[in-house]
């Protein structure tokens, strides 16, 4: 009886406190994404040896704090870019747009999301159009 009484008292300490847990991760989610709005971010790498430092990324936020813009350099300039397009200010990125070093479309992504937020599928289309795949996400729990 004692052990029942025991586990109980740990499943309802467990139970009583999820909502914070929750909040807490809810609130460090918006806390990032609000350190986020606006900004640029540049990375910079040196190789060993050589003093030069050159950029090798730039990512870009926009007022609501959703990556907007990523582009990776190589020595000789860009080397690919994509931007990614949202529905409104709280909902996932549904579009995604890859460009190469010429700045010409490569791939283009659509991403569609179930109700809960997790992804469903991911569309691949060549830059006429045309549907390249399908990717399908399936979430397995143990």
């Amino acid at each position: 009886m004692k052990r029942i009484n025991h586990l109980l008292l740990i499943f309802i300490a467990i139970v009583t406190t999820l909502p914070a847990f929750s909040q807490e991760a809810s609130q460090s989610t918006l806390d990032k994404r609000e350190r986020k709005r606006n900004m640029t971010v540049k990375e910079w790498n040196t190789n060993v040896g050589k003093e030069v430092p050159f950029l090798d990324h730039v990512t870009t936020y926009n007022g609501y704090g959703q990556k907007i813009e990523e582009i990776e350099y190589a020595t000789y300039g860009q080397k690919s870019r994509i931007t990614f397009e949202y529905q409104d200010s709280t909902s996932k990125c549904i579009r995604e747009v890859e460009y190469n070093d010429r700045d010409k479309v490569v791939r283009i992504r659509k991403i569609e999301y179930y109700e809960d937020g997790t992804k469903k599928k991911q569309y691949n289309y060549y830059p006429n159009g045309k549907l390249e795949s399908v990717k399908d996400y399936e979430y397995i729990f143990k």
